[in-house]
């Protein structure tokens, strides 16, 4: 088989623009699992790059130049086959380029109208790079343009014409085809990638959350523990005492009963306004979303326990991301759960607020401020909880003494998380 003279093939002929599709670098069960999702849109950049393929071979062909025969039906039969095949080109990257080069050759053998090599081939080499078989594409370009190069000496064609004009220019059209198809996936597998490390990281805060959260459950749980434990020691001492007293000390009776009384009273409030505010919604339906939604409940559960708590949100719907409301949430509750157990306190402020992308959340009490009684030497581990929840969301949280009484607590929030 002979091809016949390729230089002048070349003149007219570039590469067609393939249009943007689907490639990465990812393993074979992401690549197809990229594709499901975007079929569509896929669909429509084939049907567009085989297309233009069509268009433009087909006016080549009608150009005539350089022919050995006329243009014939055949020679346009070609010209489709060139767009038609790349229909396929992503199930079959490698195997379209190997009937398209092929086809070239089988073009040329029949004394059809010179076409140049890289335009039917541009797309399927770009096609081949795109979808990580950049060697492959190497390879295949490098026989195509070698087979070209053989048979323009084989026809006499000087060997300074091949090396300055003709083989610069084949080598120069396929290394343009295939880098723009290795740009193409870089860069859409580096989108990815972006978007994996964002929904990883963010799939990491929350999980960290969680944990802060079930390790302050953790915490709390251990303070019930110690303070019912006492209270259950203290009980058991004033009872011994008032068994032996009775019939002979009716006082001591009365006072070891009173003692008893006022303990007992005393963590079972404790208790009761702790696990109110401990409830998840598996818990206790009404308590509603872990989040700025569930602030109203948690609000009137914490009356409930006899502290007067006024709420005040102003933060539009869906404004904010559902870990950053969680959180927000979470620094309310363990405030108001230091009110209830520490700073005995009558009234409690709460207002969350949205401004300039940062949700502002401030609990301000009227109780007894930073110089809280010796039992709220706990409250400064739910203190630093909250700072280490607010810093895992990218926040700040600071805490003080409030201007004219009490104490305040002050969370600086994104509204949304970030990468």
């Amino acid at each position: 088989m002979a091809v016949p003279p390729a230089s002048s093939r070349q003149r007219g002929a570039g590469l067609a623009h393939p249009g943007p599709s689907h490639g990465s670098g990812t393993p074979a069960a992401d690549r197809r699992a990229a594709r499901t999702l975007h079929l569509g849109p896929e669909r429509t950049v084939d049907l567009a790059l085989a297309a233009v393929t069509v268009l433009v071979v087909g006016l080549t062909v009608g150009a005539g130049l350089e022919a050995e025969r006329d243009p014939s039906v055949l020679a346009y039969v070609f010209a489709a086959g060139f767009g038609a095949v790349l229909l396929v080109r992503r199930r079959r990257p490698v195997a379209v380029l190997l009937v398209t080069v092929l086809g070239i050759f089988a073009y040329y053998a029949l004394g059809f109208p010179a076409i140049g090599q890289a335009l039917p081939a541009a797309a399927a080499l770009y096609s081949a790079a795109e979808l990580d078989r950049t060697r492959a594409a190497l390879t295949i370009g490098g026989v195509l343009v070698g087979v070209a190069a053989y048979f323009r000496i084989t026809e006499g064609l000087p060997a300074t014409y091949l090396l300055s004009y003709e083989l610069l220019t084949n080598v120069a059209l396929v290394v343009a085809a295939v880098a723009l198809g290795v740009s193409v996936r870089v860069r859409r597998q580096s989108r990815l990638d972006q978007e994996r490390l964002r929904l990883a990281s963010l799939a990491e805060q929350e999980l960290e959350t969680d944990q802060r959260l079930q390790a302050q459950r953790v915490r709390i749980a251990r303070d019930l523990h110690d303070s019912v434990g006492h209270t259950v020691s203290v009980v058991a001492v004033h009872a011994n005492v008032a068994a032996e007293a009775v019939g002979r000390d009716d006082a001591l009776v009365a006072a070891s009963l009173e003692q008893i009384r006022t303990a007992t009273s005393s963590t079972l409030r404790e208790l009761r306004s702790t696990v109110r505010l401990l409830r998840t919604p598996a818990d206790d339906p009404a308590r509603g979303t872990v989040g700025l939604a569930g602030l109203a409940a948690l609000a009137g559960s914490t009356r409930a326990a006899g502290l007067d708590v006024r709420a005040h949100l102003d933060v539009p719907d869906d404004a904010v991301d559902g870990a950053i409301g969680a959180g927000a949430y979470r620094i309310v509750q363990e405030a108001l759960t230091n009110a209830l157990r520490h700073a005995h306190a009558g009234r409690v402020d709460v207002r969350v607020a949205l401004a300039g992308g940062w949700l502002d959340v401030v609990v301000r009490d009227d109780g007894v401020g930073a110089t809280r009684t010796p039992a709220a030497a706990g409250a400064g581990q739910g203190l630093r909880g909250m700072v280490e929840r607010a810093s895992l969301l990218g926040g700040t949280v600071t805490s003080g003494a409030a201007d004219g009484g009490g104490f305040v607590v002050h969370a600086r929030l994104p509204a949304r998380l970030t990468a």
